[in-house]
């Protein structure tokens, strides 16, 4: 397999992945002069990490304003107050049009104040003109719960606060055992224990991570080389292109197995296509948090769906 999936470190990883979503704004994801960590200043420089990436975790809310906009006056506080109680289940990304014309017309802007819900990179509800208080914390509250089982996020955010406590506890012997199992090369032992855990707590996303590691150590282990030229032969069969993208990820050339999904992903549509972009997110997830060659695709991939 060539190193190509890391478990040794798993719970460190998912546990990471849990604080830096609880924290969408990080060390640094606010924009200079920023007030809060769930509000940002975005700009066109920023705004594919800010607003695609971002919003490959938690929703990520867009307010298109400009400085001439009275509604906008009212608007925007509203949104800030409920961005600020919200924990950091959801993020308020702040565009002056004016400013930033090219986020403007991506976004279709013909006035504002204008809102837009961005979620796993795509827009997915939204509205134009001022909207009360509580109008908007019922939209909000709506789009969290359409959203809470899709984005990591927000329901890592939601049950912040239990990390410390977390840090204390004994190791948990389901786990243990699954671990065990792994050791002894027995995936579908591994599998079912990781499974079970699920099957109790579905939002456990640390057992999540390590199914979809396990689950492709299996497939690695029967890759088959020629997958890939069977691919290159036949471009528009999704179920080979998810297997030559599996064998090259297996046979250490990830770069060329996202580059093959993301291709794929531009060329389909409706289910195909979001079949090859759940396969693709999974690859994502073998790998190690920082990967230069996950965010890169991460990337690609916003940008193809966007």
């Amino acid at each position: 397999m060539a190193g190509a999936v890391d478990l040794s470190a798993l719970k460190s990883r998912a546990e990471a992945a849990n604080s830096a979503a609880q924290s969408p704004g990080g060390g640094d994801g606010c924009a200079a002069g920023g007030s809060h960590p769930a509000i940002i200043e975005v700009t066109e420089a920023n705004f594919q990490a800010e607003v695609v990436e971002r919003s490959l975790q938690v929703p990520v809310v867009v307010d298109l304003w400009a400085t001439w906009c009275e509604p906008c006056k009212q608007l925007s506080p509203a949104l800030e107050k409920l961005a600020r109680e919200g924990n950091g289940a959801w993020v308020l990304a702040k565009v002056d049009v004016d400013a930033n014309p090219r986020i403007a017309q991506l976004f279709q802007v013909q006035s504002v104040p204008m809102v837009i819900a961005v979620a796993g990179g795509q827009p997915v509800d939204g509205f134009a003109g001022a909207q009360p208080e509580p109008q908007l914390r019922e939209w909000i509250n709506s789009l969290l719960n359409a959203l809470r089982d899709q984005l990591p996020g927000i329901r890592a955010a939601e049950e912040g606060g239990a990390g410390a406590e977390a840090e204390e506890e004994p190791e948990d012997p389901r786990f243990t055992a699954a671990e065990d199992a792994l050791e002894k090369g027995d995936y579908a032992a591994a599998q079912a224990a990781y499974q079970q855990i699920l099957d109790s707590e579905p939002n456990n996303e640390q057992a999540k991570a390590a199914l979809v590691q396990v689950r492709f150590m299996e497939r690695a282990e029967q890759a088959d080389p020629a997958a890939i030229e069977r691919a290159d032969a036949a471009p528009d069969d999704i179920d080979a292109q998810i297997a030559a993208a599996d064998a090259e990820v297996a046979f250490d050339k990830a770069d060329e197995g996202f580059a093959r999904l993301i291709q794929t992903v531009k060329r389909t549509s409706g289910d195909d296509r979001d079949r090859v972009r759940t396969h693709l997110v999974e690859l994502f997830e073998i790998f190690p948090e920082g990967d230069e060659r996950v965010a890169k695709a991460r990337r690609n991939l916003a940008s193809a769906l966007f």
